[in-house]
């Protein structure tokens, strides 16, 4: 699905020697490269503090402890998601209330938010699935209504641009109270292990993120709260360094390959390609299509014994995990995610594109609707 090795390849002798001069240094845990990369990032998103800490996760948890929500407050959050967005609220005591998506856009609006505001909610968590922005303007209006916090999950659209009406423009995890993001390797920003990070222009705020992820401590054994410990290691922030710098590239790249398919899906009635929010730019962390359910698993074996990864992200509803079985009743049922599980499906698609076989990828699809 993503061709770390031939990105690699390309930047090579640049990551070598940032690695190679971290451990010379020997400064391993918070090194000065990783204020370095904090720095960088902060300057690429135009916001004020970047917390990194040790992955994805954590920066949601992290997120939620830096608001003091007590045990029982609800915090909203798509459905359709991967687990950790829902997992770090019930983890914390607070309650998941899981909304339907778009099903074009797949992600949450604030006219599906809105019926599920109670007295009790205290936060929504818009997830910017697969590379492109939530309506953040909507989502931002109808949260200063109801005096509620946001926190963006932006693990899988760093880079992405969002449009006001207004025609100001801001990048996706600035928008809301706090910002989160996953460094995993297969993330359009990826490290080499694992990583994560949190964004916020609050003062106070951003002195609770860094307090919660260091021991609670605002000085050396010296514990405010009850924190954890959730760091970002030198070399991994000297590897980001030097990818961030190739970041915007990286969107190009998958936004042509984007467009390569849209030119040749859009012509196969049984599919259909994915929609571009009108107010937001696209950095495709996955390239997810739709099909008629009854053709998805014939189209999947298809590919596969043509040697083509496919995955589908994702195909059961967090509602319908029995991890989350205390947070739903009986007969639940959100329809647009319950027909985007069974209907949507990814193709690769990455910044390496003389390396993507993308023509081959293509012609089998279409080999299979010629014969289907």
């Amino acid at each position: 699905m993503v061709d770390l090795k031939s990105q690699y390849i390309k930047i090579k002798d640049q990551i070598d020697t940032a690695v190679i001069q971290t451990i010379e240094s020997t400064s391993f845990i918070n090194g000065p490269v990783v204020k370095e990369f904090s720095d960088s990032l902060a300057e690429y998103l135009d916001v004020k503090h970047v917390i990194p800490c040790a992955n994805g996760t954590d920066a949601l948890q992290i997120a939620l402890m830096a608001l003091s929500l007590k045990p029982g407050d609800e915090v909203i959050c798509p459905s359709f998601t991967y687990v950790a967005t829902a997992e770090v609220i019930s983890l914390l005591g607070l309650t998941p209330v899981m909304t339907d998506v778009d099903p074009d856009t797949f992600n949450i609006t604030a006219e599906l938010i809105k019926p599920l505001i109670t007295s009790n909610t205290k936060a929504i968590v818009p997830v910017h699935l697969y590379g492109q922005s939530c309506d953040m303007e909507e989502i931002m209006d109808l949260a200063k209504e109801f005096d509620l916090y946001v926190i963006e999950d932006n693990a899988q659209a760093i880079g992405a641009k969002y449009t006001f009406s207004d025609g100001s423009v801001k990048n996706t995890g600035t928008i809301g109270h706090i910002g989160t993001t996953s460094f995993f390797p297969a993330k359009n920003l990826g490290c080499y292990g694992d990583g994560g990070a949190m964004f916020t222009n609050d003062d106070e705020i951003a002195k609770n993120l860094r307090m919660i992820a260091n021991h609670g401590q605002n000085m050396r054994y010296y514990h405010k709260v009850i924190g954890c410990n959730s760091r970002l290691d030198s070399i991994q922030a000297a590897i980001l360094k030097i990818k961030l710098n190739h970041l915007d590239g990286y969107s190009a790249s998958r936004n042509k390959m984007a467009e390569e398919y849209d030119q040749n899906f859009s012509k196969i009635p049984e599919l259909s390609i994915p929609k571009r929010q009108y107010n937001s730019t696209h950095v495709f962390h996955q390239y997810t299509l739709k099909i008629k359910s009854e053709l998805r698993s014939k189209l999947i074996d298809h590919l596969e014994a043509n040697n083509i990864p496919v995955m589908i992200y994702y195909p059961v509803p967090l509602y319908k995990q029995e991890a989350f079985g205390n947070y739903v009743v009986d007969g639940f049922n959100i329809k647009n995610v319950e027909e985007l599980c069974n209907t949507v499906f990814s193709l690769p698609i990455h910044s390496e594109i003389e390396n993507s076989s993308q023509d081959f990828i293509i012609q089998k699809v279409k080999d299979f609707f010629n014969n289907n």
